[in-house]
């Protein structure tokens, strides 16, 4: 059992996961800081300065002077600027990850070179053909 244990774990695959799931989580730190420091500052230039990640509205029908300062105090709110920044996290997340595979894969094709196409062989004659030739033997002998 152990030994099998041992082959799970050296497989390619598994040692590529985890190798994955570490640079993933790292990663996350850059994508925060990208969005952040780098692209709230230029949506709040074009929104008149506001920054997404204060919006909130508080359930309880208080006004707080701050998301941080509502959750202190306990109350129900719609973080909807934490939603907003995180679907932006995740879109660039997305967008990065799909230019790595449409790189890899670019890569890929060209150390594989041009496609040799399969030659074609000659198909043999199919089951019709073989019972019309008995055919017409059979009438030639008649």
């Amino acid at each position: 059992m152990i030994q099998e244990f041992k082959d799970f774990i050296a497989k390619g695959n598994v040692m590529d996961m985890a190798v994955g799931i570490i640079i993933g989580a790292a990663f996350t730190a850059i994508v925060t800081s990208l969005v952040g420091d780098l692209i709230n500052p230029i949506i709040a230039l074009f929104t008149g300065g506001i920054d997404f990640s204060g919006w909130f509205y508080s359930l309880d029908g208080e006004t707080y002077a701050s998301l941080a300062a509502a959750q202190d105090a306990g109350a129900p709110v719609f973080a909807i600027g934490n939603f907003i920044m995180a679907v932006i996290n995740f879109l660039i997340v997305a967008w990065v990850v799909f230019m790595l595979v449409k790189m890899v894969n670019r890569v890929k094709a060209a150390a594989e070179g041009p496609a040799e196409e399969a030659v074609e062989e000659e198909a043999g004659p199919t089951e019709l053909d073989i019972l019309m030739e008995i055919r017409d033997q059979l009438k030639a002998q008649s």
